[in-house]
């Protein structure tokens, strides 16, 4: 009897972990971005002040996720999928919860991509001018979009 309630809750946990999204549904999540200028997404602070979820909207995030809020809910992070300093938008839309305990990846890599794809926009703007690095604001958004784990490791590393 043991062994069978060890298995169960065995198999138990490994089916919630297994409901930990590492990349988002993209029904649920395709990604939406603003239409704002290249030049005053790169200005320091943007996305600071740019960043506008309601406690509302992040439990509508986890709801359609999970069908409720986890247990746990500052193991995840309401990211933008398209992230704000890439002209992400708010929308829900461009929203899911990323974890933080997850594996092989978690919200810290992305994080990483997009700080990179933030410098590469910003000296492309530098050095080729604006319709250049909007060019690029473009393609990245829709690589991030798409599959931002590829990008990962395409950008930052062939390893998580």
């Amino acid at each position: 009897m043991k062994t069978i309630l060890f298995l169960l809750s065995l198999l138990i946990s490994l089916s919630l972990r297994a409901a930990d999204p590492l990349r988002p549904n993209p029904r649920l999540t395709p990604g939406a971005t603003t239409n704002v200028d290249v030049e005053i997404l790169l200005q320091p602070g943007y996305a600071k002040k740019a960043r506008h979820v309601s406690t509302a909207t992040k439990r509508q995030v986890f709801i359609a996720y999970f069908g409720r809020v986890p247990a746990h809910p500052g193991h995840y992070e309401i990211d933008h999928l398209i992230s704000l300093e890439l002209g992400g938008s708010n929308d829900i839309k461009n929203l899911w919860p990323e974890g933080y305990f997850t594996a092989p990846v978690d919200a810290t890599m992305k994080d990483k991509l997009e700080d990179k794809m933030h410098l590469l926009v910003k000296a492309d703007l530098k050095a080729n001018g604006k319709a250049s690095a909007t060019r690029l604001l473009k393609k990245f958004q829709h690589e991030i979009a798409t599959d931002w784990i590829a990008a990962y490791h395409q950008y930052v590393s062939p390893r998580p």
